[in-house]
């Protein structure tokens, strides 16, 4: 499943925020993010960085970029297999067409995701997500 949204910022301010998991919780439109427990920042191709994630219980997980490329790309996966990917499209006039992508297809045990429901719930935490990211590359920087 993917939510796309068109962010007036370009692709390299957009993959800056990506590639840098201290700032996943800013970004976080599930509200389950809750802090960054390790990172090799910024992430590039078979880095590693790992969440303490709040559903419920808290845990941690660690994921692994699996595709990357530079202010386009970014896909990481958990040990369960999931995959979390953004594309970003530039677009005429410096906007940048922000693509988030959930895929439990890869997953070890797909059919847990559709017992818990997260496949439903994804769709609009992706749109919160990409809203929240968009205010924060949006912004303008301090002095501005």
């Amino acid at each position: 499943m993917s939510v796309e949204r068109l962010i007036a910022a370009p692709a390299e301010k957009i993959f800056a925020v990506l590639t840098d998991p201290r700032r996943h919780c800013e970004i976080d439109g599930s509200g389950t993010l809750a802090r960054l427990t390790t990172s090799n920042a910024p992430l590039t191709l078979g880095s590693t960085f790992s969440m303490r994630i709040k559903v419920g219980v808290s845990y941690t997980v660690k994921n692994r970029v699996l595709e990357f490329e530079e202010n386009r790309l970014i896909t990481w996966a958990h040990w369960q297999g999931q995959r979390w990917s953004y594309q970003l499209e530039p677009q005429p006039g410096g906007a940048t067409l922000v693509r988030e992508t959930f895929d439990w297809s890869t997953a070890k045990l797909p059919r847990s995701v559709e017992l818990i429901g997260a496949h439903r719930k994804n769709v609009p935490n992706m749109e919160k997500t990409l809203e929240r990211l968009a205010a924060l590359v949006e912004a303008p920087a301090d002095g501005d």
